[in-house]
């Protein structure tokens, strides 16, 4: 005996509806993308609270342009690429080392100075590099320009260590703005120059210091110190200056 069995229409569909879609559930897709921004952000934490804030900044930069920022455009974070950062990191390791070397250059001839009983000479570090300045009447009498003696003596011993240095060296020769009249020197020109030119051949031709290594340089009144208006001032004025030079003007001295 055959039995039929008809299927309702409705039982079908209710199967269907009520059994779940395939895949993970749609809560565990979201659970799982808040554990990964939260990782990450953890992980970003980490990282920036060891990172120098510098070095961010030019990391940031440096990666502008693979977000979307055009070559040439502005960006919100002024600066240098990274490896342009690093460079000038570098650059400015080498004036720190540069001043320092200065300074101790400075130290050593401002000790002999001292031992040796000289006034009037002090020494300073500026843009031109390290300046040992030699007041009036210190290498020279008023009006002339033939080293003095005592002169001699001083040069003889700072002499070494400007050649031990290594560095090109300008001497230059000041004066007031008291005009000078002799047939000698016609005017502060002439007689600030003359100056510069016989420290530099005594340096030159008694001790050995290269030529393409020395200059002279006479400015007249035209570079003063101090105003010229009391005889102290025009005192300070009237020197001699013995400049090692600092590597931004090496470059720029003729080779």
């Amino acid at each position: 005996m055959l039995k039929a069995v008809i299927a309702l229409p409705g039982a079908r569909r209710r199967k269907s509806e009520d059994a779940p879609p395939p895949g993970a559930p749609l809560w565990m897709t979201t659970y799982g993308d808040l554990i990964t921004q939260t990782l990450i952000f953890f992980v970003l934490l980490f990282a920036l609270s060891n990172v120098d804030a510098k070095k961010f900044d030019l990391a940031i930069t440096s990666v502008q342009g693979s977000l979307g920022i055009l070559e040439g455009g502005k960006s919100l974070i002024e600066g240098e690429f990274v490896e342009e950062g690093l460079a000038g990191e570098n650059l400015f390791t080498g004036e720190q080392q540069e001043e320092k070397e200065l300074k101790e250059l400075g130290d050593t001839i401002l000790e002999i100075v001292k031992r040796s009983g000289y006034e009037g000479v002090t020494v300073s570090i500026d843009e031109r590099g390290l300046a040992v300045r030699f007041m009036e009447g210190v290498l020279f009498d008023s009006g002339k320009a033939d080293l003095k003696s005592e002169a001699i003596r001083l040069l003889d011993k700072i002499a070494p260590v400007l050649k031990q240095s290594r560095r090109p060296i300008r001497v230059e020769g000041h004066t007031d703005n008291v005009p000078i009249h002799t047939r000698e020197f016609p005017t502060n020109w002439e007689l600030s120059t003359a100056r510069a030119v016989s420290v530099l051949r005594y340096l030159v031709e008694n001790h050995g210091i290269p030529p393409r290594m020395i200059s002279a340089a006479g400015y007249g009144e035209y570079h003063p110190i101090a105003p010229n208006d009391t005889d102290q001032n025009r005192s300070r004025n009237r020197r001699v200056e013995i400049i090692i030079l600092s590597s931004s003007l090496m470059t720029q001295e003729p080779k």
